[in-house]
């Protein structure tokens, strides 16, 4: 019976096949079941010409082949008839249910019913039907948070194809432009996205050639995406989206505490956790490691100005301070968590070389780099005795406990270290989902406007790039994961 009531032709064979096949992919991925089932309650016993799964997947369509607008997206269906039948909708018009109308008999006075000639349904929905079935998906995003829930059931399969998923998460966060000018019209008094306001990015920082300041500042009218994401396979695994002056650290805390609560495992696999400075907070990094294990590696912002004003500063030289300044001790560190010795007799400073850190007293080790390098060093005796130490032949041993120090200049891994630098280096996986945010998907020129509209868009597009990363870890081509345009290499050459 399915046989019979398929077309006569089939489009199987057409060259845009391989692409279709991505779309497939993402259709099989999904878990979009009890999405779909609420759009089918909302309609009812309403209308049923473009049914609702043909409609959820041309709007999946829409956003795997990139296009910007709605009217790209019909114009493609229009064009395309093995698209049509993919999404499910019948490629050849059909006619509706003919509609009946009253004659009154201008002599006799009698009525009579006329048959008029039965309604041509297109087989492409039209720009209306369209933004109305996109209205009742916002609907339910807002009431029931079905786009929130897609997301967390996609990261957790994902989490249950890739065991080791999660183990290194990182956090950015985008200005999103809202497709309105930000300008107040001046009858109503409001501009055209009443949702979205102005948000400021300033980056400060110090020419190294010339020694000056400078300072650059990017405005914009719009929202704020806030994005957590796994920095090993560049998946993006959970999302906020705000006006635009919402602070990044506010936001950063509530998804910390809304992810591990939903995927509880993920806090339990993630060892470290890495943010720019802009989220440099001794609150942060405390929270990171004394509740969930998981090593802070953000960078740490130069807030120190009492030692800038003096008039013996120089700026070649870090500034340090007392690691403990209640001793008459020579062991100093600097604003970046770097700890060096000063030598009594010379003054030179040395690192004080790193042995690792002790989970189980929650402390950095350190050594006298004297004794760890076999250097000579005139005042070691005096450091010895200042410190009221009397160390062995192994050399002096200096223990930083966390909890009695800066929370934000000290964490379990020493920033610049080895390891700090290739968990921070991989942070640029969140640059190029920005990425793809922005070109792939369109967010960098689109005609949006209003947070429940973009909230729906963007999560829809995550979760696209989540579903494809699925589809391929399934078929077993782990390195096609970050692609959004490649499809299946067995399927394109078959």
């Amino acid at each position: 019976m399915a046989a019979a009531n398929r077309c006569l032709f089939s489009w199987h064979d057409v060259d845009a096949l391989p692409d279709l096949r991505r779309l497939e992919m993402v259709i099989d991925a999904l878990p979009d079941e009890q999405i779909i089932a609420a759009l089918e309650q909302k309609r009812g016993r309403g209308r049923n010409d473009y049914p609702v799964r043909a409609m959820w997947r041309a709007l999946l369509a829409g956003i795997v082949f990139q296009h910007r607008s709605i009217e790209s997206l019909l114009r493609e269906l229009r064009r395309n008839p093995a698209l049509l039948e993919l999404c499910g909708f019948d490629p050849l018009p059909r006619q509706g249910k003919p509609k009946a109308a009253l004659e009154r008999h201008p002599e006799t006075g009698q009525t009579r019913i006329i048959h008029a000639a039965r309604p041509v349904h297109d087989a492409v929905p039209s720009h209306w039907n369209f933004y109305r079935f996109l209205g009742n998906v916002i609907e339910l995003q807002e009431q029931h948070g079905l786009i929130d829930a897609l997301i967390q059931r996609l990261r957790e399969q994902l989490m249950a194809a890739l065991p080791d998923l999660g183990r290194h998460l990182g956090f950015d966060g985008k200005a999103i432009e809202s497709h309105s000018t930000g300008r107040v019209n001046r009858e109503t008094g409001q501009c055209s996205d009443t949702d979205a306001d102005w948000g400021k990015h300033e980056t400060r920082g110090i020419d190294r050639k010339t020694g000056k300041a400078w300072n650059k500042v990017k405005s914009w009218f719009g929202y704020g995406l806030h994005l957590i994401a796994d920095t090993e396979y560049e998946i993006p695994l959970a999302f906020h989206l705000t006006p635009a002056s919402h602070a990044e650290s506010r936001e950063l805390n509530a998804m910390l505490g809304e992810l591990f609560e939903q995927t509880p495992e993920l806090g339990e696999r993630c060892r470290d956790f890495s943010a720019d400075r802009g989220l440099d907070s001794a609150q942060l990094k405390a929270r990171l490691w004394d509740e969930h294990q998981i090593r802070p590696l953000i960078d740490t912002r130069e807030l120190w100005r009492e030692e800038r004003r003096l008039p013996d500063y120089d700026p070649d030289q870090p500034i340090t301070r007392a690691l403990d300044p209640t001793r008459a001790d020579n062991i100093v560190h600097t604003e970046k968590g770097r700890v060096l010795c000063v030598c009594p007799q010379t003054g030179e400073q040395r690192d004080l070389a790193f042995q690792g850190f002790e989970a189980e007293r929650n402390t950095r080790k350190y050594r006298c780099p004297a004794a760890a390098y076999d250097l000579s060093c005139a005042g070691r005796e005096a450091c010895h005795h200042n410190a009221g130490v009397h160390p062995g032949d192994y050399g002096r041993i200096v223990r930083i406990k966390l909890t009695e120090q800066d929370r934000r200049i000290f964490t379990p891994t020493p920033h610049a270290s080895p390891a700090w630098q290739r968990g921070y280096n991989r942070r640029s996986a969140l640059e190029r989902i920005n990425n793809r945010i922005d070109h792939g998907f369109g967010f960098e020129e689109h005609f949006i406007r209003g947070q429940s509209h973009m909230t729906v868009r963007l999560g829809l597009a995550l979760a696209v790039m989540m579903a494809l990363a699925l589809g391929h870890v399934r078929q077993g081509h782990n390195e096609y994961m970050r692609s959004l345009v490649r499809s299946p290499p067995a399927a394109a050459s078959a």
